[in-house]
């Protein structure tokens, strides 16, 4: 028997960009019959939270958030419908899927078939530029909601939806191998922390640069090789190149959203060295041309991840080689993650339970 699909919700609703959010308990539940081909209604467990739905908040980049709006893409649930005609016999009811940044995309451009789904110029973005996950049913696509392995909790594979996903796209696209040295700025934090497990788990050689002695205790229980306290450093780069015998890394992966992050990695990266950008600074690159030249450096931009990298994110996080730094919180307590993300006091991820 079909569950029972009730008409209204709580959830989440920014009712315009740079406003207050308000917890509202009357929001309408799209009913199955009124699904489109292709959708699917999602019964939420847990979502997590990250950074990017507090710049959709603010409206803070290019690409303008729709209004209103419900945030959230990082959400964990059961499919409780399918549109009517809907051909994709891959998810049915009662599956746990994934909901991620990546909501939709027409899977037939240039871009799709190259597997770069996240570029397709028809892209629907969760909690972007169609309701996410900050709401008790969501509605989403069934060609790019992320089956859940049997062995990972909900609550566990949540941040993995964007966080990991984001950062294990970005080792994969650094050019390293087995054996090479990779450089996480901000490795105590929570994509660093993360960077710092899928790393370890393909064989690279981290080295770790944040602050704090907990932060230290934290990164190199989980896997790296050689710990830089920032505020402790009288210069980084010399520190950089002798952790790694003298030559520099093989690849930087720049989570932070800073110009001198980028400007540095330049510096301490050897010779045919990677920088992979996934901080968004609001200025300018930042990196000295000459030396990206004459080290032929190579400036790689990392977007979330495809399909695939969300499977095999998920994958090696059921097989118990990551796992998410989290804290539970309720739908209610958005606002305060929100002020606490702003205030850059958050420390790992932050996952609110939707069940309650």
């Amino acid at each position: 028997m079909a569950p029972s699909i009730p008409n209204v919700q709580k959830a989440a609703v920014i009712p315009a960009v740079g406003a207050a959010i308000e917890v509202r308990d009357n929001h309408p539940v799209k009913q199955p019959k009124d699904l489109a081909p292709g959708e699917c209604l999602v019964k939420m467990e847990c979502t997590g939270v990250c950074h990017t739905d507090l710049h959709a908040k603010k409206g803070d980049w290019p690409i303008p958030p729709m209004s209103p709006l419900i945030g959230g893409h990082e959400g964990v649930g059961e499919v409780v419908a399918i549109g009517a005609s809907t051909t994709n016999q891959n998810i049915k009811i009662g599956d746990r899927v994934g909901i991620k940044w990546l909501a939709d995309s027409c899977l037939d451009c240039e871009m799709c078939r190259k597997g770069y789904e996240q570029n397709c110029s028809k892209a629907k973005l969760s909690g972007y530029t169609v309701d996410g996950t900050f709401s008790q049913y969501v509605v989403s696509y069934v060609n790019h909601v992320t089956p859940i392995p049997k062995s990972l909790g909900s609550t566990d594979a949540a941040s993995i939806l964007c966080a990991g996903v984001t950062v294990y796209g970005a080792i994969k696209r650094s050019n390293t191998h087995i054996g090479d040295w990779i450089i996480i700025p901000g490795a105590g934090g929570g994509l660093g922390h993360l960077a710092v497990q899928y790393a370890n788990a393909m064989g690279l050689r981290v080295v770790a640069i944040d602050t704090g002695e907990e932060k230290k205790k934290l990164v190199l229980k989980l896997g790296a090789e050689k710990w830089i306290d920032f505020k402790e450093s009288k210069d980084i780069v010399k520190d950089i190149l002798a952790a790694t015998g003298g030559e520099g890394g093989h690849a930087a992966i720049v989570t932070a959203a800073s110009t001198s992050g980028y400007a540095q990695a330049v510096d301490y990266l050897r010779p045919t060295g990677t920088i992979v950008c996934v901080g968004l600074p609001n200025d300018a690159l930042g990196a000295n041309i000459f030396w990206v030249v004459f080290k032929s450096i190579r400036i790689v931009g990392s977007y979330v991840g495809n399909r695939q990298d969300a499977i095999e994110a998920l994958d090696i996080a059921a097989a118990g080689k990551v796992k998410v730094q989290f804290e539970m919180r309720k739908l209610a307590d958005l606002k305060s993650v929100y002020e606490g993300l702003e205030e850059g006091k958050i420390a790992g991820r932050m996952v609110l339970d939707m069940r309650t």
